[in-house]
């Protein structure tokens, strides 16, 4: 059985993964991963990342190091479940850079919309978490709902009414 990953696995299979990479990467980090690396959780199920562009050793690694370190490691990111716009990858937080590997948090607002799409109590109280410390804004939010709100026929699982329901009842309060 895999280990709930905290910042210290998180951080050893980074820098495992910058040792690793040969050519410019990056990676963006999402979810709990990000939860975790902020200081808002202590630990999550799950490192869920997304490599730009892919790279068969560092996916071969990945393979390997979710053994040696006894967590589970996702190739997922918000684009997986909710249209985000282009650009996407020049809106990540920097977090370090590890050898050929750029490392960064996946953009806040695409994180935030994916979050309320799949609605789960931790992404609910997750979203609330990003709306404190300032990383996402309600304006910013919405404008971006409205933004891809023509691209969600892209994703047929989801109901625009009620992803736009979920919006404003995670916004409820906010400016």
């Amino acid at each position: 059985m895999r280990r709930l990953a905290d910042a210290q696995r998180i951080h050893e299979l980074l820098e495992r993964l910058g040792q690793e990479a040969r050519s410019p990467l990056r990676l963006f980090l999402t979810g709990g991963a990000t939860a975790v690396l902020l200081g808002w959780r202590q630990t999550t199920i799950d490192v869920d990342i997304k490599l730009v562009p892919e790279d068969d050793r560092l996916l071969r690694a990945i393979s390997a190091l979710k053994d040696t370190l006894e967590i589970n490691i996702e190739l997922a990111c918000p684009a997986d479940f909710v249209p985000v716009p282009a650009g996407w990858e020049d809106r990540g937080r920097f977090i370090a850079q590890l050898g050929n590997l750029g490392i960064y948090h996946f953009e806040f607002e695409a994180q935030a919309l994916a979050k309320i799409e799949r609605g789960h109590r931790q992404d609910r109280d997750d979203v609330k978490e990003m709306l404190q410390r300032g990383l996402v804004k309600a304006d910013g939010l919405r404008a971006l709902f409205v933004a891809i709100e023509p691209d969600l026929y892209r994703f047929p699982a989801l109901d625009p009414r009620s992803y736009r329901r979920a919006l404003e009842e995670a916004l409820a309060g906010e400016r």
